[in-house]
């Protein structure tokens, strides 16, 4: 068996340099993830920290989109997004296989537990971060009151 310095043979010498650099790659990927926000940091998270934290986790951080376990639409240079209304819809109501991200007070137990709910302020606030990144280049801004006009009419009770 070949050796080099000191004894070792070439064959663990390779394998861990192998071993060294997948460790080191995994390290890098692992420091770049965000730290999970508390309920309490959400309520107070800006747009790009909402896009972070929630958004990317199926359109990517790029916003580019994903193909794969699901269909996830690319929202970078999108045209439908020359209407803030209606990203501000798709993310208070969901659409297709997207989930409505709105505040929900009628859940109860564990489905309360689990569901993340933006306000108006916050969804304004993604929205007018993904109108103006990721190659798109829309100057007007959705505020909390352009949202707050978007939610169903509340049924009233007999």
């Amino acid at each position: 068996m070949k050796t080099v310095t000191k004894g070792y043979p070439v064959a663990w010498c390779r394998l861990f340099t192998v071993a060294a650099c997948l460790m080191s790659g995994a390290l890098h990927a692992q420091t770049a993830d965000q730290p999970i926000l508390s309920g309490d940091q959400l309520a107070h998270a800006n747009g790009e920290q909402i896009f972070q934290h929630i958004c990317q986790g199926c359109h990517m951080p790029d916003a580019r989109g994903a193909v794969g376990a699901g269909n996830y639409p690319a929202l970078a240079k999108d045209p439908n997004l020359a209407s803030a209304q209606f990203m501000a819809a798709v993310v208070l109501n969901g659409r297709r296989d997207m989930p409505s991200f709105a505040v929900r007070h009628d859940l109860h137990g564990f489905e309360a537990l689990v569901r993340v709910g933006l306000g108006d302020e916050q969804i304004a606030d993604v929205v007018n971060y993904v109108r103006s990144h990721f190659g798109n280049h829309y100057a007007d801004k959705l505020s909390a009151v352009d949202v707050a006009a978007l939610h169903a009419p509340k049924k009233e009770l007999p």
